[in-house]
């Protein structure tokens, strides 16, 4: 008998249908045995005799041949999207057994520490609230590319493999490239801004490796990374612009298609103003400072308790859980951001920080091939490393910018996670490769 997902047995009732799926729960009455039936559609309760079912364990992969019925009234299920069914089990087969659980599955919520769980990581991803997270990050990243593709930008894929070292900053991983050394990379900013003198608008969603030894709750050293490039900008300001319909795009989606998602995790979408607030980072210093009496004001960037108070002070004074903060120290930037013809010691670039932390990075760069080698010589970088980069402003480009967002970082401080591993479904950082380094 063909296969009835347990969505599907809505429409099924009075009907002999074969299920197929995982024992969630089972109640063993002696007699009579309820299991609750997963599939990738949800649950569906099993009603059958103690001899037929008695037998089975939580995980047991089953095919249930049975009759689909109404429930009394009085023992519908209101917190069960098929609550108002159950099905009669005729005939039982075990498709694939379980082993003795070494996490219980059974509760709202996995009453175990972080590393437990990523130690189970193939067991922990059948719980429905772990299962939430990732259903909503995958429609974080399906809007990204819709909010993108709806402006006619191009996706692309970069390299992960780069042959130098161009931007700085955080640490990378070498690799050995057989006779040759190489890196992981950072980023895809260079390729993506080589890409818009031809495509003049490109996005890619790709993984970026970062070897900073850190093991805090919002850093890992492999991310997914959301990134966005166009060209012929007449201000710095269209790459805000561009970036705020994108997140407000997201927001919109997961509003609209993560309903259930979000209520597992008592969730609510971040507060937005009419426009997303912008303050230059000496500008945010200064707040931070008459507020908190902190002075931060001489430093080159907001420290994570800065990046907390000045969210603070955005919902407070602006009505907005999110803020641009732009106007950073040129010289502690990468070679290709553009200077502010203002003052050329602070650069057109700019983060974008919600809920206390920074979400993304993003501004203009620069497109004058004569500049831009000048900054190469002048970051102590070598004209060879950035050659292929380099040649396409040689031959005209017209200005641009673009942004990066993290997407585990997004899902995290939607639903409100403590650690960003939770949000990747297989976390990197110093300690795990998969499974707990030390423990090897």
């Amino acid at each position: 008998m063909e296969r009835t997902l347990v969505k599907d047995t809505l429409n099924k009732v009075g009907k002999t249908v074969t299920v197929k799926g995982w024992v969630n729960t089972k109640r063993d009455h002696s007699k009579i045995v309820f299991i609750d039936l997963r599939d990738r559609t949800g649950l569906v309760q099993i009603v059958g005799t103690g001899d037929l079912l008695s037998s089975l364990k939580p995980e047991d992969v089953i095919a249930i041949e049975g009759l689909v019925k109404v429930r009394p009234e009085k023992l519908v299920n209101p917190h069960l999207e098929t609550g108002t069914v159950e099905i009669e089990a005729l005939k039982m087969t075990v498709l694939s057994p379980s082993s003795e659980l070494p996490i219980d599955l059974g509760k709202e919520t996995l009453e175990v520490e972080l590393p437990t769980l990523l130690d189970h990581r193939s067991l922990s991803f059948r719980h429905p609230k772990i299962q939430a997270i990732f259903k909503l990050q995958a429609v974080v990243i399906d809007a990204f590319r819709k909010a993108m593709v709806a402006k006619d930008f191009l996706e692309f894929q970069a390299p992960a493999i780069i042959n130098a070292v161009p931007e700085g900053g955080a640490e990378v991983f070498k690799v050995k490239y057989f006779d040759k050394e190489a890196y992981l990379s950072q980023s895809p900013q260079l390729y993506k801004s080589l890409l818009t003198t031809a495509f003049e608008r490109v996005f890619s969603v790709n993984q970026m490796f970062r070897a900073e030894p850190s093991t805090t709750s919002r850093h890992l050293t492999e991310a997914t990374s959301l990134d966005a490039e166009f060209n012929f900008l007449e201000s710095w300001e269209d790459v805000l612009d561009m970036e705020e319909y994108v997140v407000r795009f997201i927001f919109k989606e997961v509003e609209e298609r993560c309903q259930k998602e979000l209520a597992l995790f008592e969730a609510t979408i971040p507060l937005m103003s009419n426009k997303f607030p912008i303050l230059k980072l000496r500008e945010a210093q200064e707040i931070i400072f008459k507020r908190t009496g902190r002075d931060c004001r001489e430093e080159k960037d907001l420290a994570p308790e800065d990046e907390r108070e000045i969210c603070a002070w955005a919902k407070e004074e602006k009505g907005s859980d999110l803020i641009f903060v732009s106007h950073f120290l040129t010289k502690k930037k990468p070679f290709y951001v553009y200077p502010d013809p203002a003052d050329p010691t602070y650069c057109l670039s700019v983060d974008l920080l919600c809920r206390g932390v920074e979400w993304s990075s993003g501004g203009q760069r620069l497109n004058d091939y004569d500049t831009i080698l000048k900054n190469v010589k002048e970051w102590g970088l070598q004209e060879e490393d950035v050659a292929l980069y380099l040649q396409a402003f040689k031959y005209g480009s017209p200005q641009l910018g673009g942004f990066a967002l993290g997407a585990e970082r997004i899902t995290m401080y939607i639903l409100g996670l403590k650690n960003v591993r939770e949000a990747s479904m297989f976390p990197r950082d110093m300690e795990r490769i998969d499974i707990h380094l030390s423990a090897q």
